[in-house]
């Protein structure tokens, strides 16, 4: 690592749903570049501590797991008390954790199901946002919320979570218009397809798995899906560069929502 500019040295940051996918890639640029990450899951309690264990090995930063169910707000309260506890300091909050179910048709969708994922992917976002944020105006922070492509542009049988996603926009700038009193950033990233262990999931339970996949790279101008490690790369901009950014919605996206496509749908 000798020479190599670290862009986010010291600074102490959370993200949430950091064992895999996109998080996990936050998590690997953070530490990469020098940070102290305490990153959580509610699941998958080996894969947060081997990649706990993999990056604390390779530094020059340094990452904690954490076990939290961030639908549970006792949860994220001890999320925060755990990272302050650590490192008495907060300088960054990456919202991540959440989940796309499978594609299901609005007569199909339960208020239940509705309000679970409601739960999940914006409730625990505004949250861990709440509990965060007197620590993050200590140091004139930033919050870094992830939302999806799909909050913008719409997708086919998913409404509940498209409405979680464009919830997740519109929030990240009324917070942005809040916050900006106390010099904290609140930007958004939406990312088009990448490719992630959920990805590969929804892909499995479609008819031909490599088939949607191949229509998943196809989708973007660039021709092919995003990675992991790119998606950090965009959460350390926005966290360490873009100073003069608050309230934006950053596509990481390929391109996916550009010029037309086979649109019709024949009922």
């Amino acid at each position: 690592m000798s020479g190599k500019v670290l862009r986010y040295s010291d600074k102490v940051v959370i993200v949430t749903g950091g064992s895999k996918g996109i998080g996990r890639g936050i998590v690997k640029v953070f530490v990469e570049n020098g940070a102290k990450v305490v990153f959580c899951a509610r699941g998958g309690e080996c894969a947060g501590q081997a990649l706990e264990t993999e990056l604390n090995k390779a530094g020059p930063g340094s990452c904690k797991f954490v076990l939290c169910d961030v639908s549970k707000e006792e949860d994220i309260k001890r999320l925060i008390a755990v990272t302050v506890e650590l490192h008495s300091q907060i300088d960054c909050l990456v919202n991540n954790a959440g989940w796309h179910p499978p594609h299901k048709s609005t007569d199909d969708t339960t208020a239940d199901e509705f309000r679970d994922l409601l739960n999940l992917n914006l409730i625990s976002y505004f949250l861990a946002s709440k509990y965060a944020l007197p620590y993050l105006r200590q140091r004139q922070g930033n919050i870094i919320n992830l939302s999806s492509l799909v909050g913008s542009i719409g997708q086919k049988d998913a409404a509940p979570y498209v409405a979680t996603k464009g919830a997740i926009i519109a929030m990240t700038k009324a917070m942005a218009v809040d916050e900006s009193r106390y010099h904290v950033r609140v930007n958004c990233i939406s990312p088009g397809n990448v490719m992630t262990p959920l990805w590969e999931e929804l892909a499995g339970q479609s008819a031909d798995a490599l088939e949607a996949i191949k229509a998943g790279e196809n989708a973007q101008l660039i021709g092919r899906m995003g990675t992991e490690a790119e998606s950090g790369l965009a959460a350390l901009f926005l966290a360490a560069d873009a100073t003069f950014c608050t309230g934006i919605d950053l596509l990481l996206s390929g391109g996916a929502e550009l010029n037309y496509g086979y649109k019709n749908q024949v009922p």
